[in-house]
C-alpha cells in the first residue's frame, strides 16, 4: 500500500512542474517538459487509482499539488504569502493526512 502512496506524491510534485510550467513556459523546450510533466502526474496518478479509492487519491493528489505550488510560488518566485494562506494550507494538509489515515485504517480493517 505505501507504495501507492509514493504514486500519489510523485504525481504530486509532476503537477507542481506542470502548473509552473504552464505560467512560466517561453520556449519549446520548456513546453516539452511541461508536458511530460503532465503525463507523468497523470501516469502516476491513475496507477495509484487502481488500487486507492479515487476520490481520496484525486483529493491527496490535488491537496498536495496546491500545497506545493503555493510553497513553490512563494520561495522562487516571490508570491506573496499571508497569514490567513499559511493558515488554509495548514487546514488542507490536515484534511489530506487525514483521508490518508482514514483510507489506511479501512484498508487494515478489510
Amino acid at each position: 500500500m505505501l507504495n501507492q502512496w509514493i504514486k500519489i506524491v510523485v504525481a504530486a510534485v509532476f503537477e507542481v512542474l506542470w502548473v509552473i510550467g504552464l505560467k512560466h513556459a517561453d520556449q519549446s523546450l520548456e513546453w516539452i517538459g511541461t508536458i511530460l510533466a503532465i503525463f507523468i502526474s497523470f501516469y502516476f496518478l491513475i496507477m495509484a487509482g487502481n488500487k486507492i479509492a479515487v476520490g481520496t487519491v484525486y483529493a491527496v493528489f490535488v491537496g498536495l499539488g496546491t500545497t506545493g505550488t503555493v510553497i513553490t510560488g512563494v520561495l522562487f518566485f516571490h508570491e506573496e504569502i499571508s497569514f490567513i494562506k499559511v493558515a488554509l494550507i495548514f487546514l488542507l494538509l490536515i484534511g489530506v493526512i487525514g483521508l490518508k489515515l482514514s483510507s489506511d485504517q479501512k484498508e487494515e480493517t478489510a
